[in-house]
């Protein structure tokens, strides 16, 4: 039963912003190094230059925030402006994670929710299964803190309009 433990996770956050704030803010991965306490800058590369499905980054990552650091190829799989953003991390052919932010028009502005879906494959299940709830915690953490980021940007950029 241990190996059926699920391998994903989320927080939402309200922002008082529009889903095209929102957008241009997620899909931007030049900027994920002003919010995520993991990613520190992020390119794109192979030609690409925005988020479409396809587009192809770099995120330079410093794990757990205190190391290793390293580079990490992603691939964009889903980009419907306003509505979704979400890239996969690896290889192509055997991506390890996926990451993504779904918006959604509420309450006057935005509920942004920020996602991860582990691989399913043997490995990463194992591993899930001894370090799963643990890195599950910081994955959350993270989330929360990239997104408190996000919204602080978001609304200090609505209040000036």
């Amino acid at each position: 039963m241990a190996l059926l433990k699920p391998l994903t996770g989320e927080v939402s956050v309200q922002m008082r912003a529009t889903p095209a704030q929102v957008w241009d803010l997620v899909s931007d991965v030049t900027r994920i190094g002003e919010f995520s306490p993991e990613t520190f800058e992020a390119r794109w590369t192979h030609g690409s230059t925005g988020p479409e499905p396809g587009a192809r980054f770099k995120g330079h990552v410093k794990r757990n925030g205190v190391g290793p650091v390293y580079w990490t190829p992603c691939t964009v799989t889903r980009a419907v402006p306003e509505r979704e953003f979400e890239f996969s991390v690896g290889n192509d052919a055997n991506p390890i994670n996926t990451w993504g932010y779904r918006i959604e028009e509420a309450d006057g502005g935005s509920r942004v929710t920020e996602y991860f879906k582990l691989s399913p494959v043997w490995y990463i299940r194992l591993y899930w299964t001894l370090l799963g709830p643990l890195r599950a915690r910081t994955n959350e953490r993270g989330m929360r803190t990239t997104l408190d980021r996000m919204k602080a940007v978001v609304e200090a950029e609505e209040g000036t309009r």
